[in-house]
């Protein structure tokens, strides 16, 4: 196995684990209630509002640095440059994952955390390969 996916399953694997402990948590013991008000027009499922409105503000800080520090330390792209293109796949992971959580829980009926693990996986095989490609690629440098 090469370096670079020993380093990313080893982080990714850390970060997703501290989002589903982050989402059990808030499932369990922060959101309570089936739904979610967030205003008067605006409402969330808790399976939703858990992963939302909680365990992603922890873990996206966390996943961009160990991907830029400890991943892809040879990527030469600009910090600025990883961090849009990381938050872009981010976006794709979000939609992956809310479609995801939406049709094992909502259409399967399967417990929100272990549907959670389930989605993980899903979007950990998209995220890597997008990462890999797109947000932390080495852009070979010609020496004419």
């Amino acid at each position: 196995m090469p370096i670079q996916t020993f380093r990313y399953a080893v982080c990714g694997g850390a970060n997703t684990v501290l989002g589903i402990v982050l989402y059990f948590v808030a499932f369990h013991y922060i959101f309570t209630d089936n739904t979610v008000q967030l205003t008067d027009k605006i409402a969330l499922k808790r399976h939703i509002a858990a992963d939302y409105l909680f365990a992603f503000w922890v873990a996206f800080p966390i996943g961009f640095y160990l991907n830029r520090y400890v991943v892809f330390q040879e990527s030469n792209l600009k910090k600025r440059v990883q961090l849009f293109r990381y938050f872009v796949v981010l976006c794709g992971s979000i939609t992956i994952n809310y479609f995801c959580l939406k049709l094992f829980v909502e259409i399967f009926h399967i417990h929100g955390p272990t549907a959670k693990v389930i989605t993980s996986v899903v979007v950990i095989a998209f995220s890597y390969i997008s990462q890999r490609n797109y947000s932390f690629k080495t852009i070979k440098e010609d020496f004419d």
